[in-house]
């Protein structure tokens, strides 16, 4: 079993992050090797299905969420993202799911549902760009859980405890890791993009309009997922973090304990107390 990332490196050293994660989680579910990939399996398919599930024409309950997915997917289509085709990808999926997510269609929390575009984002497009073969899709799975139990544990996944670096940060993290692996990076740099991905959400507030995880929470998927991109080809590029990864989850766990409660996921602080989201709240009450 292990409690930090520096115990995974350390229970790593013969084999793959990856293997670690599933022999303990072989472990603490009692199951064998199949079922627990076959798990996870289960997981990639319901991401993949939630990915091809987009309604582009369908919109939240609220009115705030829906067709923004469309709208990058018609640029991209246009050969106008400055990106590139696999980033802008990623950009268009991370958005799809995060308003499939305020749609209320099926998707998977990872780790949250507020946060469930950005590994999809980051691994699907992946998969298509490279043509990665489902085996090592789920290896990457196993990275990305072993970072968010990690987090989990030592710091929070929930934005009203730990703010929205809690939530899109550690979506951001899992996905650094994950992609690295995937680019054939070794574990020393699977811990290195997941510590530069997380630094960079550091103190992200959670401060959603009207208490509805879709301002600004669907467009922030877009951003963590682009910024697991960027970290991911840096610590693959050679560049390590000065801060060690589990140093940056303890950062982040006081962080989080430090911030006020008004940007915790109350509404009461930050983007849901400006201007325009009083406007759109008093739009939203007068609907109803």
């Amino acid at each position: 079993m292990y409690n930090s990332i520096a115990d995974i490196l350390e229970q790593s050293d013969k084999k793959a992050f990856w293997e670690t994660v599933m022999e303990a989680d072989m472990e603490s579910r009692d199951v064998s090797r199949d079922e627990s990939r076959q798990q996870m399996k289960q997981m990639l398919a319901a991401m993949k299905a939630a990915d091809r599930s987009y309604e582009g024409s369908r919109k939240s309950s609220s009115g705030l969420s829906g067709g923004d997915g469309k709208l990058l997917e018609e640029y991209n289509r246009a050969g106008k993202n400055l990106c590139g085709d696999f980033l802008g990808k990623v950009m268009e999926r991370a958005v799809k799911m995060g308003e499939s997510n305020a749609c209320m269609k099926r998707i998977v929390a990872a780790p949250t549902a507020g946060s469930c575009g950005v590994i999809p984002a980051v691994l699907l497009s992946y998969e298509e760009y490279g043509k990665i073969p489902e085996d090592e899709l789920i290896n990457a799975l196993y990275v990305a859980a072993g970072i968010g139990k990690v987090i989990g544990e030592n710091a929070s996944i929930a934005g009203a405890s730990g703010g929205c670096q809690a939530e899109i940060g550690t979506a951001s993290a899992m996905a650094a890791g994950a992609l690295a692996y995937l680019q054939g990076g070794d574990n020393e740099t699977i811990a290195n993009a997941m510590a530069l991905a997380l630094k960079n959400m550091l103190g992200l507030a959670c401060d959603p309009v009207g208490g509805l995880v879709e301002v600004p929470c669907v467009k922030r998927n877009s951003h963590g997922a682009v910024n697991a991109v960027a970290s991911a080809q840096m610590a693959l590029a050679g560049v390590r973090s000065a801060i060690s990864p589990d140093d940056v989850i303890d950062s982040m766990r006081r962080i989080g304990n430090e911030m006020p409660a008004s940007l915790k996921e109350t509404g009461k602080g930050g983007l849901a107390t400006s201007e325009s989201a009083r406007r759109i709240c008093g739009g939203m009450s007068r609907s109803v």
